[in-house]
């Protein structure tokens, strides 16, 4: 006899793992999005860059030949999946629907996470700080941040919309300055909480330790960190984030598997700065 699960309690858990994943989605927001993608591939657009050249009466204008074309964005197909027999036909414990949304949830935003930090290391970019910035193999620090305004600066990338990713032991780092933690020079919050919202004109997302791999280190202990414009970054998403949850006779438990479909590509190279720091 087949085993049923109410289309009430479907819907629910779907609810509920879509908000938890969101609020767990760190890096989605701070780059440039394409939603419904048809097919696997989307194109996100790069235009080029013009300059306004003297008027001459009497003479044809001279056009600004800005250079149109498109960077390639191939999505992949995720799944986080997991057999569980707390359910019981219509009816399920609170307390462990809620623990299974929080693993479910938890699993896609990293993986989402990490489609944008593979993207970021795979841009190649000509910006670079080295770990020696501020000291010898050092940590994250005020120079390597300064260094990094300063390369965007330069290169014209608009002030707004600025993001930068570190690791927590950067951050633990970051915080043993006075600069960053004096009520002179920042907000209170990362005086009082040991935490840090904007510095420099930077948004930053601080990421611990991830088993899909994170912030990358090295046998050095170099750890590569990235500053970048949301425009720099497109995530684009095919399939949103799905619950399906079927019986599995053989198992005698529900299979409860989220799926999406997404993927992320570097749009413009010049707006991401990479930051080598040495941790110890």
């Amino acid at each position: 006899m087949a085993v049923s699960l109410s289309n009430a309690f479907v819907t629910l858990f779907d609810a509920e793992v879509k908000q938890a994943y969101q609020a767990s989605a760190v890096l989605v927001p701070a780059v440039r999005q394409r939603r419904g993608v048809e097919g696997s591939t989307v194109k996100f657009p790069k235009v080029g860059k013009g300059a306004a050249t003297l008027r001459v009466a009497q003479t044809d204008v001279t056009p600004l030949n800005v250079g149109f074309n498109s960077v390639t964005c191939t999505l992949q197909d995720w799944n986080a999946a997991e057999y569980s027999d707390i359910f019981s036909q219509a009816k399920v414990n609170f307390d462990e629907r809620s623990e299974l949304v929080k693993v479910v949830a938890s699993a896609m935003g990293r993986r989402q996470d990490q489609l944008i930090l593979d993207a970021l290391a795979a841009s190649g970019t000509s910006l670079t700080v080295s770990n020696d910035i501020g000291a010898s193999d050092s940590n994250m620090n005020i120079a390597k941040l300064r260094e990094a305004k300063r390369l965007m600066d330069k290169n014209n990338v608009p002030p707004d919309n600025r993001h930068i990713i570190i690791h927590a032991n950067g951050l633990s780092n970051l915080l043993s300055e006075s600069t960053v933690t004096s009520s002179d020079f920042n907000t209170v919050k990362a005086l009082v909480q040991g935490e840090l919202n904007t510095y420099m004109g930077f948004q930053f997302h601080v990421l611990g330790d991830r088993a899909e791999g994170g912030l990358a280190i090295d046998g050095s202990l170099d750890r590569v960190c990235f500053a970048f414009h949301r425009d720099s970054i497109g995530y684009a998403e095919g399939i949103g984030m799905r619950t399906e949850i079927n019986y599995i006779a053989e198992k005698t438990s529900w299979l409860v598997n989220e799926v999406f479909s997404a993927g992320a590509v570097t749009i413009d190279a010049e707006g991401i700065v990479s930051i080598t720091c040495r941790e110890s």
